[in-house]
């Protein structure tokens, strides 16, 4: 049930914390039986046909499932299933969280089938650059197909995590009804659904502890169309542990949130909207105090009925100051900076702190930063530039995590961070694992020194705004920065490239990269040469990203060995043709690749404008759209 970081999601990090470990990540072909037969990735397997084995052998079965029970991670529990058909049945048995890290690699009915004491499903849909507008509406990964297999096989299903998946108003209320026992349900950039169906599945689901919904795009479009769905919750005492709605762009009736957070005493995740004021947050901390988890919704003052109209600093910071069991903060949307001082009291505690909506300035990030040094995890806009950066270098010594979003993420932007800040972040925070940094200045010298101080990086991210920018320094490529990461952080599974770079800087990823799971590469490379090193060197390759590169059909085909044992391939505005594509079709024909096209007459060209290629145990879906060509 584990998924590496997916850096697409502002509130990702406690969902990922409880479904996807980083140590079980993005592994394992949960498809292939003992005989290795399976060619999709992340879903079920078929049942399997021999005969029962004799009584010593069932012995050993029950010693070998009441053994595996304690098997947590999703890669050790795929590669215990490869060992023999008696290893395979009982893994299966005790598997009681299935992950599918794409819908169509698998039916729900083959999945379901072999793991059918599963109680838990995330389940993926759409590729990641559909957050990004490059997937046209309505291109597919519905719920509803899992969800009525559901419905029938695995009535004691207890928690669903949905990623990019297209949830329905009558999904939800399904959900809720057909469940007894349900009680966790997490969305993660979704669509499909409103707040109709929220108020459904609030009213039926009576066990619930965890609503999470995180970054979907919710269809109420009209005030209308709205619904009440938070007074829809039991009026008697919850058992809500964690509610999120971030996402949800109305505001909800404050005065049934009030009362729902006051009957809620196991709460301790709570992440509001924007439509909650500040006076309105500091009644919710007080109605419940052991908070572990607060997003803040917009952080800013609002004259509205019960709201905050003379709400001083003094009481929102008493409020804090009550609320010692805090360890993450989120939200500020719409930052009041005068009020900023209320948090100093819970900092000294925080593990994670969330900016990236809040427009702050170094002056005043620095005296909440100075204040965090436990944080191992931080995210923050670039408006806070180089200086803000090395108040952070200089106190977080323990920083796991560090994510710098750009203000302004078009290509003409000054850009506010550099590789001065970068430097800074290196020597200060060298216990650094995971790192995403936009910006519109870099060197190699600044990459150089990273790769040097923080050697157990396992993702880095670098993101430098506008097309082949080279070191702005020496004018020179960005090879050999990017090239000294794959050299000195062995641990890399994820690596993003960007600025000028060459075909070289594939050859250093190829030789040195070897653990890399996950690459990203937008306009860089020279020719078909770079895709060729990196399909044939990186033999661990999971899940490759390309937009804007020149690479054509003979990249492409040279990575024909390899793309069975990949969950998928992504290409946009590169150079390839309808004669190529086929002829990977022709050659993988258990591979499924889709010609995406903006609309349907797209499709008649020999220019391929987007690729999607990955592996099913099912073949081709049947719920295409008609600017999706399967080949």
């Amino acid at each position: 049930m584990t998924e590496e970081d997916g850096g697409d999601g502002e509130e990702n990090k406690d969902v990922e914390a409880r479904w996807w470990p980083p140590e079980a990540a993005d592994g394992g072909r949960l498809g292939e039986g003992p005989s290795g037969s399976g060619a999709g990735g992340g879903g079920g397997g078929g049942v399997l046909a021999d005969a029962p084995p004799p009584f010593s052998d069932q012995v050993l079965e029950n010693v070998l499932e009441n053994v595996l029970q304690f098997l947590g991670c999703r890669r050790d529990r795929n590669a215990a299933s490869l060992v023999c058909r008696s290893w395979y049945r009982a893994e299966a048995l005790t598997r009681s969280e299935l992950f599918v890290g794409n819908c169509y690699a698998v039916s729900p009915a083959r999945a379901l089938g072999r793991f059918r004491r599963a109680r838990a499903l995330v389940l993926k849909g759409r590729p990641r650059f559909a957050d990004f507008n490059l997937i046209p509406i309505d291109w597919g990964a519905l719920f509803s197909p899992w969800l009525t297999a559901m419905v029938v096989t695995h009535p004691w299903l207890e928690r669903v995590c949905l990623k990019r998946m297209t949830v329905s108003d009558d999904d939800l209320a399904l959900l809720a009804r057909s469940f007894p026992s349900f009680r966790d349900l997490t969305l993660i950039c979704c669509d499909g659904f409103g707040t109709p169906g929220l108020a459904a599945f609030a009213e039926h689901c009576r066990n619930l502890r965890v609503l999470d919904l995180i970054e979907n795009d919710l269809e109420d479009e009209v005030d209308e169309d709205v619904a009440d769905w938070i007074s829809r919750f039991p009026e008697t005492i919850t058992c809500l542990e964690s509610l999120s709605f971030e996402c949800v762009d109305f505001p909800v009736n404050f005065a049934a949130l009030e009362a729902l957070v006051a009957r809620s005493p196991s709460l301790r995740r709570l992440r509001v909207n924007q439509h909650v004021s500040l006076g309105q947050l500091r009644r919710l901390i007080a109605r419940a105090p052991h908070l572990t988890h607060l997003g803040t919704g917009s952080f800013r003052l609002e004259l509205v009925p019960g709201g905050a109209g003379d709400l001083n600093a003094a009481d929102l910071e008493a409020a804090f100051l009550a609320s010692n069991s805090l360890i993450c903060l989120s939200g500020f949307r719409e930052i009041a900076p005068e009020y900023l001082p209320a948090i100093y009291p819970v900092c000294v505690n925080l593990v994670s702190l969330n900016l990236s909506y809040a427009v702050i300035t170094a002056e005043q990030l620095r005296p909440v930063i100075l204040q965090c040094h436990n944080l191992q995890t931080f995210w923050v806009l670039d408006t806070v530039g180089d200086e803000g950066l090395r108040a952070v270098a200089k106190t977080c010594k323990n920083l796991h995590e560090l994510r710098v979003f750009p203000f302004d993420a078009t290509e003409e932007s000054e850009g506010s961070v550099s590789d001065i800040g970068l430097v800074a972040i290196s020597g200060g925070c060298r216990k650094l694992h995971s790192i995403l940094y936009f910006c519109q200045r870099m060197t190699n010298a600044a990459v150089l020194t990273m790769s040097k101080n923080c050697q157990d990086l396992v993702v880095f991210r670098l993101c430098i705004m506008g097309r082949h920018r080279p070191d702005h320094v020496t004018g020179e490529s960005m090879d050999e920065g990017f090239g000294a990461i794959v050299m000195n952080c062995k641990k890399l599974t994820r690596l993003a490239v960007s600025g000028l770079l060459t075909d070289k800087v594939f050859e250093y990823i190829a030789n040195y990269g070897k653990s890399v799971r996950t690459l990203s590469v937008a306009f860089a490379g020279n020719s078909d040469l770079s895709l060729k090193y990196v399909l044939e060197g990186c033999h661990n390759l999971q899940k490759l990203e390309i937009r804007d590169s020149p690479f054509g059909d003979a990249g492409l085909l040279s990575g024909i060995h390899h793309y069975y044992n990949m969950r998928f391939l992504w290409m946009s505005s590169c150079k390839l043709s309808l004669g190529g594509c086929n002829e990977v079709a022709r050659r993988l024909p258990h591979l499924v690749v889709e010609v995406i096209g903006n609309f349907p007459n797209e499709l008649d060209s020999d220019t391929v404008h987007k690729l999607y290629l990955y592996r099913s145990l099912e073949g081709p879906r049947d719920d295409a759209p008609p600017y999706v060509r399967t080949l």
